[in-house]
């Protein structure tokens, strides 16, 4: 790339930002998971985040040792793999038992197999800078599909006009941090590094705006729950008390059942 190489102060001052910003997002659930430790339960909690969180913080350092000289990279995913590893031991510590056998199962899967599976062919199969774009590339694409899970919020937003689920504070340091690591590796050379995060920036920008379009709306279902009762008002003046009270019940339980779908 043009720019490759030419700005070393550039590079250096996004790399330590872009790893301040990624530090502030791993510690994002520590709210979340001194709950669970209060109440002793997970709660309903899934642990596929953190255990991606960690299996994606593996494939970068072991990106970065292969690559070389990119130790802001491998300084942010070390710190990662020892923030995630104790959510993930929390979780499994207070989880129920099938959730906790669910976790175990996910942990072998990415962590055990995934990697290890990554880390022997690449070794024995590749080597020198086959090796490294083989890797670089398995990064790239996985962190295209990590950058592409928050479509399910985007729609969700979208559908009931709510943004309950969608916290903006984390969108912002996920944006920021995104472009940060953007900028980094723009001015590395290195598109494995570059090119994820220009999505990231993107859906990033998406939910900003969405927020703000949608964060004095009152959520659709509140509208349709509201709208039935108005109804169920409406019919109770125009029936006797008797014949309400025995007909409400499953005509409630099922509209109620719709609304929710």
């Amino acid at each position: 790339m043009v720019v490759a190489g030419h700005f070393p102060h550039l590079t250096t001052a996004f790399g330590v930002m872009g790893n301040i910003v990624s530090f502030m997002v791993f510690l994002s659930p520590l709210p979340t998971f001194y709950r669970v430790y209060k109440k002793k339960s997970t709660e309903g909690f899934q642990s596929i985040p953190y255990v991606v969180g960690l299996f994606s913080a593996m494939l970068w350092i072991y990106y970065a040792l292969l690559k070389g000289n990119l130790m802001l990279v491998i300084t942010i995913n070390s710190v990662g793999i020892v923030i995630q590893s104790f959510y993930l031991c929390v979780y499994v510590f207070y989880a129920p038992g099938k959730a906790r056998m669910e976790s175990l199962k996910l942990i072998t899967l990415f962590i055990v197999v995934g990697f290890g599976l990554i880390a022997l062919l690449t070794q024995f199969l590749t080597k020198g800078h086959t090796r490294v774009t083989i890797v670089g590339w398995i990064c790239l694409i996985f962190s295209l599909c990590v950058f592409v899970a928050p479509l399910g919020v985007l729609r969700q937003v979208i559908k009931t006009k709510s943004v309950e689920y969608m916290p903006i504070l984390l969108s912002l340091a996920l944006t920021l941090s995104a472009v940060m690591w953007f900028f980094y590796g723009l001015f590395r050379g290195d598109l494995n590094i570059a090119i994820p995060n220009t999505l990231g920036f993107t859906f990033g920008i998406i939910q900003i705006i969405l927020y703000f379009i949608y964060k004095n709306k009152k959520p659709v279902i509140d509208d349709k729950i509201t709208e039935f009762r108005e109804k169920m008002s409406e019919m109770d003046g125009q029936k006797g008390p008797n014949v309400v009270g025995v007909a409400r019940s499953p005509i409630a339980a099922n509209h109620t059942i719709d609304v929710a779908a």
